[in-house]
């Protein structure tokens, strides 16, 4: 059996992929593969391991449907179209669980890096720009007992309520299409509609997939409902913001800073002015980035591309449409 691989993943991964006597191709180009090469390139594979931002869309599958597995090397399977996978009986497999902890810390990073501003600070070292003492500088805030209002409050967005809660007191708050009564139980959180959450969250957090129903669900009218000194952080996806509405949200002081491990698009442009606002932080997509996490996830990947090889139930399988 052979799988096509298109981009990097752990080595324990590739050798038990060796292990089990499956042939492995890999893209080792330093750039994202086309949709063109991508099809090529899985004429004869028989499984796909799909690394990255791929759509793997209908005329993807359609073009292989000869595939007998499709493992992503992410939790998030927004980039296929599930509908069409099924129809044509290509199982999918993706990685939940063992990715919550890291991109939580990622949450929690951001949070604290926007708080005291610490990216605009680092830069500022780096231009040259430390010269003397100012006891007034650009100011941070603080985040002792503040409310900490969670957007799509699943396994990621409870690690970092505990976080949260755990380091500065915090009162967490949450909005989902239905209650997590675990995360009530465990922390206290609090259900909420999402204008609640709007109108009392000190930090917002989202950590929803993206769905129609999310897509584009920050506009400005969304952050003019937030308060002036909340901090706004997304690590789910960069669809979620719209961000020329968040750029003009930060500039005219309708909420007081950002930050972000996604963006739309992605990369971002070294231009962007996300990057030169002093309440930003900026981050490119790293919210799994451990070796850790990434042993966890290869080793998922072929636990289902294994099962999906020999025909049986993936581990960790989609099983509905985002």
């Amino acid at each position: 059996m052979k799988v096509f691989i298109s981009g990097n993943i752990a080595p324990v991964g590739l050798k038990q992929l060796e292990e089990n006597g499956i042939t492995i191709t890999q893209w080792k180009e330093n750039r994202q593969i086309t949709a063109e090469e991508l099809i090529e390139a899985c004429k004869d594979q028989d499984a796909l391991i799909s690394v990255g931002p791929n759509k793997l869309n209908a005329a993807f599958l359609n073009a292989c449907s000869h595939l007998k597995v499709i493992a992503l090397h992410s939790v998030g399977f927004d980039q296929v179209d599930v509908a069409a996978a099924k129809r044509l009986n290509i199982p999918i497999g993706n990685t939940p669980g063992v990715l919550s902890a890291a991109t939580a810390d990622t949450a929690f990073l951001l949070m604290l890096a926007v708080s005291r501003k610490a990216f605009f600070s680092c830069q500022k070292i780096i231009r040259g720009e430390w010269k003397n003492y100012e006891p007034s500088p650009e100011l941070g805030i603080e985040l002792n007992g503040k409310t900490l209002g969670i957007f799509g409050l699943g396994k990621i967005g409870l690690e970092m309520a505990k976080k949260c809660a755990a380091a500065y007191h915090m009162e967490v708050i949450y909005h989902n299409r239905s209650q997590n009564t675990e995360a009530e139980q465990e922390i206290g959180a609090k259900y909420v509609s999402f204008e609640e959450l709007l109108a009392k969250s000190d930090v917002l957090s989202v950590h929803t997939a993206l769905t129609p129903e999310t897509k584009g669900k920050f506009t400005f009218d969304v952050f003019s409902q937030m308060k002036s000194n909340a901090i706004f952080i997304n690590t789910a996806r960069g669809g979620i913001h719209y961000e020329t509405d968040l750029i003009r949200a930060l500039k005219e002081k309708v909420i007081w800073g950002a930050g972000l491990d996604v963006t739309n698009p992605e990369p971002m442009d070294k231009t962007n002015p996300l990057l030169s606002m002093e309440n930003v932080a900026v981050l490119p997509h790293i919210g799994s980035a451990t070796e850790e996490t990434r042993a966890a996830m290869a080793k998922i990947i072929v636990q289902n591309i294994v099962a999906g090889l020999k025909g049986e139930q993936l581990p960790f399988e989609v099983r509905g449409e985002m």
